[in-house]
């Protein structure tokens, strides 16, 4: 059934940001056929469903760039903890007991809470991530998921090479479908021998997908690194030829002023999850810098096990504060950067701006509706502002994904979310009671 998103006002996202008063959004068979004012496009027939926005905000979809999904399964498990503790002591001990079928449910989980809070593609990173891409498939988000390869052998595949095998017979299945992509996933270059970090690269570069790595996350690591190969991590990466346009450099907290020119140079993408970083305290990521010297810098939510939540409404006002305390400068990261950052910019971080993240003609139909009245929303002088400072996940009251209605009235239409979570929790006394042995 086509549909006409009605009665709100448009962020379309575009290049030239621009604005619709009472406007109105087109959809046919999962495309964007027109947008504009509601005069001009509320013409429609039998087959045409219509939503009235109510006066909200219609805008695109919103795009996690950097996530663990079945993470939800540890959420709240190791708090307040160092990042390599938390990691060695805690996450790793728990990840070796995971299983498939825990996977597919922790993601089913993680899809109704992103649904339920604006976000409609995500991109995923961890361990039996067919089960990410199934359980994203039948929910009917659009995702970006890769297996996580490293040096010692994995729960999923056991050793390295299968680790390999694991990820061509995943593009080979996805390959055509129309909401999954399949990348190439390295965990860090502190778990990845040099061997495997080039070996990774070109698989990705040969099958024009995304290579998506945690880079520079904590002193740490950068530490690590230095040490073992006498360089820091970026230019680690620089000289192995790993770089380029679609390299994902998850956080990136720590980098030089030569580091910085690195990923301008190569066009390297960052995935920014502000919240994560602070939890963890792994310091906080030059974005304000990032962004003066022309990278492109997206927004990620990371797992709930460092967050503890997967709302990007929360990380877009993270984001802004974060960086104007930081660098007391209250312009650091204005309210229209941090939407860019939650919709456009992870587009092109994904390699898929020519298909999502601002609501133009010929785009797929990933849209989010947000309702505006709620006391916390009232007045309104700047949509922008309004998005970023005052609106919460639980204010999204529609989610459509490929032109596809998932949330209706804060409703899913394609899951079972009391079941989703009481699986959850069944599968939760078993971690809590592996965690306390």
């Amino acid at each position: 059934m086509d549909l006409l998103i009605k009665n709100g006002m448009i962020l379309t996202m575009n290049a030239e940001l621009q604005i619709i008063e009472k406007g109105a959004v087109r959809v046919r068979d999962g495309i964007i056929m027109s947008v504009g004012k509601d005069a001009a496009d509320c013409s429609h027939d039998a087959q045409t469903r219509e939503i009235d926005a109510q006066g909200g905000i219609i805008m695109p979809g919103l795009i996690n760039s950097h996530t663990h999904a079945a993470m939800t399964l540890f959420r709240g498990l190791a708090d307040d903890l160092p990042l390599m503790e938390w990691l060695n002591d805690h996450i790793f001990p728990a990840e070796s007991r995971i299983t498939a079928d825990m996977v597919y449910r922790g993601t089913l989980l993680a899809c109704a809470e992103m649904l339920l809070s604006g976000t409609t593609c995500f991109c995923d990173m961890y361990l039996f991530e067919e089960e990410v891409a199934r359980a994203a498939a039948q929910v009917g988000m659009r995702a970006v998921v890769g297996e996580v390869l490293y040096d010692f052998p994995s729960p999923c595949y056991g050793p390295l090479d299968k680790g390999f095998e694991y990820v061509s017979t995943m593009m080979e299945k996805w390959k055509n479908h129309p909401l999954i992509t399949v990348a190439v996933e390295p965990h860090s270059t502190y778990t990845c021998a040099p061997e495997l970090l080039k070996r990774a690269a070109d698989m990705a570069r040969t099958q024009q997908v995304p290579l998506v790595i945690h880079v520079a996350e904590t002193r740490t690591e950068v530490k690590l690194i230095e040490e073992k190969y006498g360089k820091t991590p970026v230019k680690f990466l620089a000289d192995l030829g790993i770089l380029g346009p679609n390299v994902v450099a998850c956080h990136s907290v720590h980098l030089t002023p030569e580091e910085r020119a690195l990923y301008r140079q190569f066009d390297v993408k960052v995935a920014h999850c502000p919240e994560s970083n602070m939890k963890l305290a792994s310091g906080v990521a030059p974005v304000p810098e990032f962004l003066a010297e022309g990278i492109c810098v997206a927004l990620g939510t990371d797992g709930c096990a460092s967050n503890n939540d997967l709302d990007l409404f929360l990380e877009m006002d993270s984001a802004a504060k974060l960086h104007k305390v930081f660098s007391m400068n209250p312009e650091a990261v204005d309210a229209t950067t941090a939407v860019q950052m939650a919709t456009i910019n992870g587009a092109k971080t994904l390699g898929l701006e020519g298909i999502i993240g601002s609501l133009e003609p010929r785009k797929r139909a990933d849209i989010i509706v947000v309702d505006t009245r709620s006391p916390h929303m009232v007045p309104m002088y700047n949509p922008y502002s309004q998005i970023v400072y005052a609106a919460k996940g639980s204010d999204v009251i529609t989610s459509i994904v490929d032109g596809k209605v998932l949330m209706d009235n804060r409703n899913l239409t394609t899951l079972n979310v009391d079941r989703v979570m009481d699986d959850v929790l069944a599968i939760a006394k078993d971690i809590a009671a592996g965690d306390a042995a």
